[in-house]
């Protein structure tokens, strides 16, 4: 159900070709019909914010064709964020003072929404945003933490993260997972996220655009797909010491597929390492968000990992194939019994490798022909002993919370999920 249904017009539609443009030598030159520019949206990050929640967002409203400017409310552009993930802004928040934006969303996440309260020249652009009618949002702590000290809550129905639920305005709070109210757009958490972004995207650029982005996430309307299916089950034992998780990642790599798996398998007390396999830190994702990496692929040699998850994406898989290194620590894995999985189009490095032999798995649609001998249709992870693929994308959520459970019990994949405000799959 699409919260704003409206008619809407892309940009592709708008954009006149210029073939179509008859000119004459006698006749005057007239101008293209006007093309709208770019929706413009705001995204502030500091210290502490929620990495889900504001790569959800930039990837979300990026596919959806908005222009987000990513803005650092800290002295430096790089940010620690909650989970220890370290992203890189496109500005400081300094240089946004005088634009007019279409939307601001505030990611939440703890301090981080400290972080933007604290910031006089966000709460004077968010006030002014709120002042003029244009649309703002905010999400998991941020509605309570942030927006309600700088008066942006008045008379308005709003939703939090049930941690912070008790400080709104009683007569106000919805317990719900998405609530617009007169240009005020808020939600519950990092399991929200995609409902929340969609959300904005809607309002944005209307239902059309909204339910394209939501099909190509793999958010499907009455998904009846099973969340995880299991063969050859073994227990996943690591002994007694805290798993050790490595997650190797290249320019073009799926960044809600990173950020998500990394910020999940730490909430569960894995000891996770992201390591990048270009000559820097630093990676760009397949939606231009920038992350930097712990290490080096060519430092992870060093040391024995119980798990290697490969994320997706078509440039980042490409780039992760050519590594080397990547592809012993891979082959040693395999021999040793040890664990590792893939999401999306990373699955055909395995392939590629012979790691997916007398094998189930799944795979994005797009490339599950690639491994169509092995392939298993109708789930969203798929669990063969010691290796674990997934779709990718939006069903990445149920892929981290399944390595959890598989490592450390149900238990805690469920109390993970209660603190993701994210339904925890029954089967």
């Amino acid at each position: 159900m699409w919260l704003l249904p409206q008619p809407s017009t892309t940009l592709s539609q708008l954009t006149v070709s210029a073939r179509a443009l008859r000119f004459t030598p006698s006749a005057s030159v007239t101008s293209p019909p006007h093309v709208a520019p770019p929706k413009k949206v705001l995204l502030p990050i500091g210290f502490g914010t929620e990495e889900m929640e504001a790569v959800i967002l930039i990837h979300v409203l990026r596919r959806a064709g908005a222009h987000v400017t990513v803005a650092s409310v800290e002295p430096q552009l790089q940010v620690e964020a909650a989970g220890g993930t370290k992203l890189v802004a496109d500005t400081s928040i300094s240089t946004c003072t005088d634009q007019i934006f279409d939307l601001i969303a505030l990611p939440g996440g703890m301090p981080g929404s400290a972080r933007l309260r604290d910031c006089d020249v966000l709460r004077k652009i968010t006030c002014k945003q709120a002042e003029e009618n244009r649309l703002y949002g905010a999400i998991c702590a941020a509605p309570a933490v942030t927006l309600l000290p700088w008066g942006l809550l008045k008379k308005k129905k709003i939703t939090c993260h049930p941690a912070f639920f008790d400080k709104l305005p009683t007569f106000w709070a919805v317990k719900s997972n998405i609530q617009v109210s007169r240009g005020l757009t808020t939600s519950r958490g990092p399991g929200t996220t995609y409902q929340f972004a969609l959300s904005l995207a809607e309002q944005l650029f209307g239902e059309s655009v909204a339910k394209e982005v939501a099909e190509l996430l793999l958010m499907r309307a009455n998904d009846n797909n099973a969340a995880k299916e299991e063969f050859n089950e073994v227990e996943w034992s690591v002994g007694h010491h805290t798993p050790s998780v490595l997650i190797p990642i290249a320019h073009g790599s799926e960044e809600i597929e990173v950020v998500t798996v990394v910020d999940i398998l730490r909430r569960a007390k894995a000891n996770v390492i992201v390591a990048s396999v270009e000559k820097t830190l630093e990676v760009s994702g397949s939606q231009g968000t920038k992350i930097v990496a712990d290490i080096l692929i060519s430092n992870a040699q060093e040391s024995t990992h119980d798990l290697i998850i490969l994320p997706g994406g078509t440039t980042g898989a490409q780039r992760l194939s050519k590594s080397k290194i990547l592809k012993k620590l891979l082959k040693e894995q395999n021999s040793a019994g040890r664990i590792y999985g893939a999401l999306w189009s990373s699955l055909a490095i395995l392939h590629k490798q012979g790691l997916l032999k007398d094998k189930r798995a799944t795979a994005h649609p797009s490339t599950v022909d690639k491994i169509k001998d092995e392939a298993i249709n109708g789930a969203k992870v798929v669990i063969d002993g010691n290796l674990i693929t997934s779709e990718g994308l939006a069903t990445v959520t149920n892929f981290a919370l399944a390595i959890v459970s598989k490592l450390f019990g149900n238990g805690r994949a469920r109390s993970v999920a209660e603190g993701l405000v994210f339904e925890y799959p029954k089967d």
